[in-house]
């Protein structure tokens, strides 16, 4: 095994923005995945559409495209990305009264959109519980991995581990 260098510090230890001037524009992708485990009552007022502050699902998608879009105003050192694509996607799994949501975000540049695609599922998550909690505060929100990504130095890599955590299998994912 190889050993990986970190690339967000300089010689003397200090965090840089990596340098991407040199590198290629190639067509890149990611799609992460987390869960928000809720109550009887909340999934039910999602499920219904009854939650009082409007559509729960439909404004949670809304939030992850603009937190996927805004990430290099919120990590530090991501670089400001032109994002082409960005679909959020929602299951209901009424056995754990759990909703998992699914962000894939595409761009041609420099550099990859794992951060993106992770940005854009905890931000929609994030408004599911402002949504919700005024019926219940005690959402638990979590499991949010990178599922995969493709382009890029590093190729295709599938989190072979967070593939067997989702209600949904990779392949039936609707993709961009």
């Amino acid at each position: 095994m190889r050993k990986m260098e970190l690339t967000h510090f300089d010689e003397y230890g200090k965090a840089l923005m990596v340098d991407v001037t040199g590198k290629n524009d190639t067509e890149r992708a990611a799609t992460a995945m987390g869960r928000i485990l809720v109550s009887r009552a909340v999934y039910d007022a999602i499920e219904e559409g009854t939650v009082g502050k409007g559509d729960v699902l439909g404004v949670a998608t809304t939030a992850g495209i603009m937190g996927a879009k805004r990430t290099s105003e919120l990590i530090p050192m991501c670089h400001i990305l032109p994002v082409t694509g960005c679909r959020v996607q929602f299951e209901m799994n009424p056995e754990e009264c759990a909703v998992y949501c699914y962000c894939t975000v595409k761009v041609t540049g420099k550099t990859g959109v794992e951060m993106e695609a992770l940005t854009g599922v905890s931000v929609a998550l994030l408004t599911v519980y402002d949504m919700c909690k005024a019926i219940d505060k005690s959402m638990e929100i979590g499991e949010i991995c990178l599922l995969r990504k493709s382009g890029g130095k590093s190729g295709d890599i599938q989190n072979r581990r967070a593939a067997k955590k989702p209600a949904r299998t990779l392949a039936d994912l609707d993709i961009l």
